[in-house]
C-alpha cells in the first residue's frame, strides 16, 4: 500500500516511520495539487495539511485513493461530496490541543490589550516611553464566545481566570457545561450587543460563512475587539476593514484569513489575477489588513507548538494504521461504496 505524506516537515518524519513496516511511504514537501497528484497517481492513502486543496479535479487524478488522513481538525479543504461518492474515507484529528489554540486566542488578545506590537517596536527603536500606549484590562470585560466545542470551552476557562464575564452561543447549548464553567448561553444579538471581545471558535460551513458581516458589526458595541483563530471565511474581510476604520471594531486579532495559500505564496498570488476561482477583492483586502496598526495577524500558527504538532502527527499515524487494519477511526466521511478502481 502506497502512503504519501504531503506538506511533510522533517520533524514529522520520525513519527511516521512506524508506518514503513510493510507499507511504502513517500514524503513530499509540497502541498497536494494538480502537479503533485499526477506524480503520485498510484497513492492509496494520502495525508495532507490545510494548504493542500483536495478538490474534484485533483482527486480525479488519484484513482486508487482510499483514505485521506488530514493533519487538521477542519476538513473544508477537501471535497467531501466527491469522497463520499467515490468510496474515499476521510479521517481528521478531532482534538490535538484545545489548550494550544485557546492560549493563542489570549496571546492575540493580550497583544492588543497591552499594545504589545507597538510597544516592542518603540523599545527596539530606543524610544523608551509608554506615552500613547495605554491599553485596557481584561478583568471585568465581557467575552463573547461563539462556539463552545473543545477549543471554545478552554477559551472560557482561561477567560474566567482573567476574571472576565463570559457569554456564549452555540447551536447545541449545554446548560450543565455553563454551570460548571461559570458562563451564560445567549442568542447572537445579545452576545453582539454586550460583548467587549468576541472570539470565533466555529468550523467553516455554509451557514457560518461571513457570520461577521456589515450587518452583524452594526449590532456590536462600539470599540469591540474581534479574535478569530478558526477559519478566515467566518468574517467578511471588507466589512471588517470598514468597521476597523470607523472605530466600530477597535482592533482585531487574526490567525486566519481567506485565501491563505495565495497570501502564503506570492507567486501564486500574482498568478491569481488570471484565475476566476479566487475573489481578487478579498486578496487585496487581506493585504490591507496586514498593514493596519489596529490589527494583529499571525500566519495560521495557533496550532504550532511542539506538543500540539506531535499530537497531530501521532493521531494521524493511528488513523492510517487503524484504516489499514480494517478498523477505521475519526472518520468524517465513511465511504458509501468500495472504491471501484481499487485493486483489492
Amino acid at each position: 500500500m502506497k502512503i504519501v505524506l504531503f506538506e511533510a516537515e522533517p520533524r514529522e518524519i520520525a513519527t511516521f516511520e512506524p508506518l514503513t513496516d510493510g507499507q511504502q511511504i513517500v514524503h513530499v514537501e509540497r502541498a497536494l495539487d494538480h502537479e503533485t497528484a499526477q506524480a503520485h497517481a498510484d497513492a492509496e492513502i494520502v495525508s495532507t495539511f490545510i494548504f493542500s486543496r483536495l478538490d474534484r479535479t485533483v482527486l480525479e487524478q488519484m484513482p486508487l485513493l482510499r483514505l485521506i488522513a488530514t493533519r487538521s481538525t477542519g476538513f473544508d479543504h477537501i471535497d467531501i461530496d466527491y469522497c463520499a461518492l467515490h468510496g474515499i474515507a476521510v479521517a481528521n484529528v478531532p482534538s490535538y490541543g484545545e489548550n494550544t489554540v485557546a492560549e493563542h486566542v489570549f496571546a492575540l488578545l493580550l497583544a492588543i490589550s497591552h499594545r504589545m506590537p507597538e510597544a516592542m517596536e518603540r523599545a527596539q527603536r530606543g524610544h523608551f516611553s509608554p506615552e500613547g500606549l495605554q491599553g485596557f484590562d481584561l478583568a471585568g470585560k465581557t467575552l463573547g464566545v461563539i462556539g463552545t466545542g473543545r477549543i471554545g470551552q478552554h477559551v472560557i476557562r482561561i477567560a474566567r481566570g482573567f476574571q472576565m464575564r463570559v457569554l456564549a452561543h452555540d447551536v447545541r447549548a449545554e446548560p450543565r457545561l455553563a454551570a460548571e464553567l461559570g458562563f451564560h448561553y445567549t442568542d447572537l444579538p445579545t452576545l453582539y450587543a454586550e460583548a467587549d471581545v468576541i472570539s470565533l471558535n466555529v468550523p467553516s460551513l455554509p451557514e457560518t460563512r461571513h457570520m461577521l458581516s456589515a450587518r452583524t458589526f452594526a449590532k456590536m458595541k462600539d470599540g469591540v475587539v474581534v479574535i478569530n483563530t478558526a477559519r478566515g471565511d467566518l468574517i467578511d474581510t471588507r466589512a471588517l476593514i470598514q468597521a476597523l476604520n470607523s472605530g466600530k471594531v477597535a482592533a482585531a486579532g487574526l490567525d486566519v484569513l481567506p485565501d491563505e495559500p495565495l497570501i502564503r505564496e506570492e507567486a501564486e498570488l500574482i498568478c491569481s489575477i488570471y484565475c476566476e476561482q479566487h475573489d481578487l477583492r478579498n486578496l487585496v483586502a487581506n493585504h490591507v489588513l496586514l498593514r493596519m496598526r489596529n490589527v494583529v495577524i499571525t500566519p495560521h500558527s495557533a496550532f504550532n507548538t511542539r506538543e500540539a504538532v506531535q499530537r497531530i502527527a501521532e493521531t494521524t499515524v493511528e488513523n492510517i494504521r487503524a484504516f489499514a487494519e480494517g478498523r477505521p477511526q475519526n472518520l468524517v466521511v465513511a465511504p458509501v461504496v468500495s472504491n471501484p478502481n481499487s485493486k483489492e
